[in-house]
């Protein structure tokens, strides 16, 4: 596997709620993460004293966090929408030779940032809101 450019992961927002998906507009760096908290079963007789691990168990997350620069009125206005309306939308996530990550986010905060000789800039930040679906390439 070669290496993949950073700006091919695109993080896409459901701008009308019938899945129609276009790119957060301005975004220079993207992340997301996926997390799965475990559930502790270990007891007097779990084997040598190691910690054991209940499959299939606990809550799976994942964070979606972007920062960029101002664009597109459109993706901006709906971003601003979301976060005050308290909305739960479709997002995805494009992962460069890996897949599509796409389920509901909810956008957990919105920072902008400018500085007197600088463009003005944005941060976003988003948690899942329930179950994510997967199709690799």
């Amino acid at each position: 596997m070669v290496a993949q450019k950073g700006k091919d992961l695109l993080i896409k927002l459901d701008m009308t709620g019938a899945g129609v998906f276009e790119t957060i507009a301005g975004l220079r760096a993207t992340r997301i993460s996926f997390n799965a908290e475990s559930v502790d079963v270990t007891s007097l007789e779990s084997q040598g004293g190691w910690r054991e691990l209940l499959g299939g168990a606990g809550v799976k997350s994942a964070n979606i966090s972007g920062s960029g620069v101002f664009r597109d009125a459109t993706t901006d206005e709906r971003a601003r929408q979301i976060f005050f309306e308290n909305e739960v939308p479709n997002f995805q996530v494009i992962v460069p030779d890996f897949g599509t990550i796409e389920g509901a986010f909810m956008i957990t905060s919105i920072e902008y940032a400018g500085t007197h000789n600088g463009e003005a800039t944005y941060e976003l930040a988003m948690a899942s809101a329930g179950e994510l679906n997967f199709t690799a390439l």
